[in-house]
């Protein structure tokens, strides 16, 4: 009797730790699950740029997945920011925009996009090879392509384009030129054609600020990945500095009276950097406004805190408010408001 209420109090207990191991197992697992998934969700679109258009948003950017990340640009698409799907109709799990070869210039280094539509026709702007390139197609979604495949200035390297159009019609390209460093540099630019006009090229500004360059890389001076828009009679320059491998890399603003300048770069910049948003290596995207009317900057970050690739992409609600002694709109974001988009299979 006494041995077998042993026996069954042992066995009775041996099961339970059982149990307890079997249930620490599973705890200790699930975090590590979740995390796998949740990497295969998450958006890596690095110099991301959303474009909004008949109640969606599109989202292209460096990188990406599958073959985007080296061979063109890949477009998911959205109706709340923070769930996307490869766009409605497409089939596979990536739908390429523009890819490398046929009509397209380019080899690698597929860099930067924007996308603008100028009397019914499709644009997308990008880098590649170090170059700027101007496509066009009929669909937003492309794919996209040139009549005589070449780069928009091919002088000498130049990268990150944003083309601007002013309220008399004429565009205007900002983009990278070098110098031991990126500078920002503005010239008007024909759309009919796809060429500056080499006469008006005039370069930005500087580095001058502290957040420009911080001792956390060490770098030649870089400003690029620029953004235009035009408020009131003011135009508003937004730009990223810092070596992208930087963890300060930052997003700032300069604002002036003229597409040429001269800028002046706001005290209140950076209005985008990992203190603010709490992530590392916060920049380079592009302003946009979203179906709700509030504007909007999407940016990419570093992967983590000891890694930099690949990058994450991040979409951030950004605050303006008159300034009436500056006479000139300042800005800010939300920092609560952070977005973290996710691919929904």
């Amino acid at each position: 009797m006494i041995l077998d209420m042993f026996i069954r109090s042992f066995f009775t207990l041996f099961l339970k730790s059982l149990s307890y191991c079997i249930v620490l197992i599973a705890m200790l697992s699930i975090p590590e699950t979740q995390l796998a998934a949740q990497e295969k969700q998450e958006l890596f679109f690095a110099d991301p740029t959303i474009y909004v258009e008949n109640g969606k948003y599109y989202l292209t950017g460096t990188g990406g997945s599958g073959k985007s990340a080296s061979a063109g640009f890949a477009a998911l698409e959205s109706t709340d920011l923070k769930n996307w799907t490869v766009p409605t109709g497409m089939q596979g799990p990536t739908h390429m925009i523009l890819s490398k070869g046929g009509q397209a210039f380019g080899t690698h280094g597929f860099w930067a996009p924007q996308l603008f539509k100028e009397n019914g026709i499709y644009y997308l702007t990008y880098t590649a090879n170090e170059q700027t390139v101007l496509t066009q197609s009929t669909d937003l979604l492309g794919p996209y392509t040139q009549t005589e495949v070449a780069p928009i200035d091919g002088t000498e390297k130049n990268i990150d384009s944003y083309i601007f159009k002013d309220d008399d019609g004429k565009h205007y390209l900002y983009h990278v030129r070098f110098s031991d460093g990126n500078y920002l540099w503005v010239a008007e630019f024909d759309l009919e054609k796809g060429k500056i006009k080499p006469e008006t090229l005039t370069k930005c500004f500087d580095q001058t600020e502290p957040w420009e360059a911080t001792p956390a890389y060490e770098s030649a001076p870089i400003m690029e990945g620029p953004t235009v828009i035009k408020l009131k009679g003011k135009y508003y320059l937004f730009y990223s500095a810092n070596h992208f491998m930087n963890i300060d890399y930052a997003v700032g603003y300069a604002v002036s009276d003229s597409p040429y300048g001269p800028w002046v770069k706001q005290s209140d910049s950076p209005i985008i950097h990992r203190s603010i948003v709490g992530e590392n290596g916060s920049g380079h995207g592009d302003l946009f406004e979203g179906l709700d009317g509030q504007l909007y900057y999407v940016y990419h970050i570093h992967f983590d805190q000891q890694q930099v690739t690949p990058r994450r992409t991040r979409i951030v609600p950004v605050i303006r408010k008159w300034d009436e002694a500056a006479d000139h709109y300042t800005f800010r974001v939300d920092s609560d408001g952070v977005i973290k988009p996710m691919l929904k299979k």
